[in-house]
């Protein structure tokens, strides 16, 4: 008998045990809990027993063979006549142990790099926009780049892009990459090839086998055929619209399929939301520089001193506000009463019209725009003759043009006029913003015209309340006249500020404007009926003495030199003291103002040169 048997003997052995304690006693407690015992106890045998049965097999998965075999030794087995059998499906098993095991540090095989990898990937990754291209340049750039990688992803012969012109209803290339030369450059018509079904469709189309005979019929971007067997083609909507058309052809049959039309549609996605960026990016920086030639205009410490500083500044601002190859400013003078070209800017080497040319108003462009008051735009002059200024015009420019009337209050003051070499430069939403810009071009025009008219009627200068320089000669010459007609005698002292520091760091402004009215006041003070007091020039004034000798003025500009020299001037927070140079020259028996202060001048300059805050004249 094995010991598994002697071990099952035992167990059940102690079932009889407990039955005899039943007979044996009478105490109903211990009766209970002896039932209780073997009812526990039976149940964990056949518990015991069922768990090792169904849980035999899974332990040979887990557990080594010697240690299975162990365990079944040990517990019960099921009381079957099927007996359990592990069976290992290879007894010398490989296993990698600490003495078979031995570090491989070989590197994996790579694929062997060129010595300028490095410098050729930094080049491609890094490569820099072309200098001095403007917003169709940039994206002409980028256009390239995207084509190369078409043409190399989808093997093919010809990447191409195409723009579609819906008003002349024709397609241009605006850029390709192909393995030839042989690429038609210049503009198709929609007719029935397989570029103007992409149009008139809307949808993409796919030619997987084209014969050799009409392939010229099929394609017609080429010069000559290619022997093309493949070509897709998908077209690019922007704002709902078709606007052009990406094309890739191959000379193998069948080389795309539907997926490639997936594909290039993510291409035509980028390209959609390229277009939107820059055209975003161009609205945005447009804007700016039309506002910073605006603001340029009509800044605070902005002065005309005459029409030439005025007619500058508008040339300055009208480089901003619209991109142009020549401009012209018309003006009206109105003392001749006629329009003329008053200033010219050609960027071309092409050739325009001049200066001072009269403006034609029958027949001619601006002409229209002056007597209409309305402006006009021509999208391109080369498609009729179109004279802009005058019949008599030679004229070399083929483009765009565009005038807007400069008017204000129902005054027509000139015409901005810009020409383009490029045809279709200029768009309806360009000319209704010059419209509304010029109207402060008109303001300022009529500004500066209406302050030279009431200066011109004024006798007094504005900043020192003294007789301005018309004024003052007027006057001087109806005294020569009177102390030539009575023998009396007469002089002129001329009287200007000596240079000083202006610096705006030393003086925080510009401290002339007190020194100005400092001096004017002092010499003011010293007046007498019978002197005419008048300012010259920005820094000189001069002062008429009536029946006075030359000495006599001497004398009182050497008083006037010494008391403006002690007097202190104050500026913001600091005090000084300024000089000013005097030359005295005799007015007996001369008639001519202008004679009489070229003397004093020249009595002047000796006393500049001197170094200034002295006192010169001349008999």
């Amino acid at each position: 008998m094995d010991r598994k048997q002697k071990k099952r003997i035992l167990i059940f052995l102690f079932i009889p045990l407990l039955a005899a304690v039943l007979l044996f006693t009478e105490d109903m407690t211990i009766k209970i809990i002896t039932i209780a015992l073997i009812v526990i106890y039976v149940a964990f045998i056949i518990f015991l027993r069922d768990s090792i049965k169904f849980a035999g097999p899974y332990i040979s998965k887990e557990l080594s063979d010697e240690e299975a075999d162990e365990q079944l030794t040990d517990d019960e087995t099921p009381e079957t006549e099927e007996s359990f059998e592990i069976v290992s499906k290879n007894k010398n098993l490989e296993i990698i142990t600490a003495e078979n095991y031995s570090p491989d540090f070989r590197i994996p095989k790579t694929t062997l790099k060129p010595p300028d990898l490095k410098e050729r990937f930094e080049e491609i990754a890094n490569e820099s926009l072309p200098q001095g291209i403007g917003q169709d340049g940039q994206f002409t750039f980028v256009l390239e780049k995207m084509l190369a990688v078409i043409k190399e992803a989808y093997s093919a012969h010809t990447a191409i892009f195409f723009w579609y012109n819906n008003k002349k209803e024709k397609l241009s290339i605006e850029k390709y990459l192909s393995s030839t030369n042989e690429v038609a450059n210049r503009k198709f018509d929609i007719e029935d090839d397989i570029l103007s079904k992409i149009v008139q469709k809307g949808e993409p189309e796919l030619l997987s086998d084209i014969s050799p005979a009409a392939e010229a019929d099929v394609i017609r971007y080429y010069t000559v055929p290619q022997a093309i067997r493949s070509f897709v083609g998908v077209p690019l909507f922007y704002d709902k619209s078709l606007i052009a058309i990406i094309a890739i052809d191959s000379k193998m049959g069948d080389a795309f399929g539907i997926e490639t039309i997936y594909s290039l549609g993510r291409f035509v996605r980028v390209i959609t939301m390229l277009i939107t960026i820059f055209e975003e990016k161009h609205s945005d920086t447009i804007s700016q520089q039309r506002l910073k030639g605006l603001l340029a205009l009509i800044q605070p410490d902005r002065h005309f001193e005459n029409e030439e500083d005025m007619i500058a500044s508008i040339q300055n601002c009208a480089g901003y506000l619209l991109h142009w190859d020549a401009f012209a400013f018309v003006y009206f003078h109105p003392l001749q009463k006629c329009f003329k070209t008053k200033r010219i800017i050609n960027n071309t080497s092409l050739k325009y019209v001049g200066e001072n040319l009269d403006i034609e108003l029958t027949g001619t462009l601006v002409g229209k725009s002056i007597v209409t008051g309305m402006p006009v735009k021509i999208d391109d002059t080369s498609a009729a003759e179109y004279k802009r200024f005058s019949k008599v015009e030679s004229v070399s420019f083929d483009g765009s043009f565009v005038a807007i009337p400069v008017v204000y209050d129902n005054q027509n003051f000139g015409v901005l006029c810009f020409e383009s070499l490029k045809k279709n430069a200029y768009s309806n939403q360009d000319v209704q913003f010059l419209k509304n810009s010029v109207n402060i071009f008109a303001f300022m025009i009529y500004s500066f015209s209406t302050q030279l008219l009431l200066k011109s009627y004024l006798a007094l200068d504005l900043e020192t309340k003294t007789l301005n320089s018309d004024t003052f000669k007027e006057r001087l010459a109806s005294d020569l006249y009177k102390a030539a007609q009575f023998k009396v005698s007469g002089a002129i002292a001329l009287i200007r500020i000596d240079d000083f520091l202006e610096q705006e760091s030393l003086f925080d402004g510009n401290p002339f404007p007190k020194v100005l009215a400092s001096v004017s006041e002092t010499i003011a003070q010293e007046m007498t009926p019978l002197n005419i007091f008048g300012r010259i020039s920005e820094k000189a004034f001069g002062v008429y003495f009536f029946n006075a000798t030359t000495k006599d003025v001497f004398l009182w500009a050497e008083k006037l030199r010494v008391k403006i020299a002690r007097k202190p001037i104050a500026v913001v927070s600091k005090q000084t003291t300024y000089t000013v140079s005097i030359g005295v020259a005799s007015a007996n028996n001369k008639t001519n103002p202008d004679e009489v202060i070229y003397n004093a001048d020249l009595a002047l300059q000796k006393a500049l040169e001197r170094g200034g805050n002295t006192v010169r004249n001349i008999n």
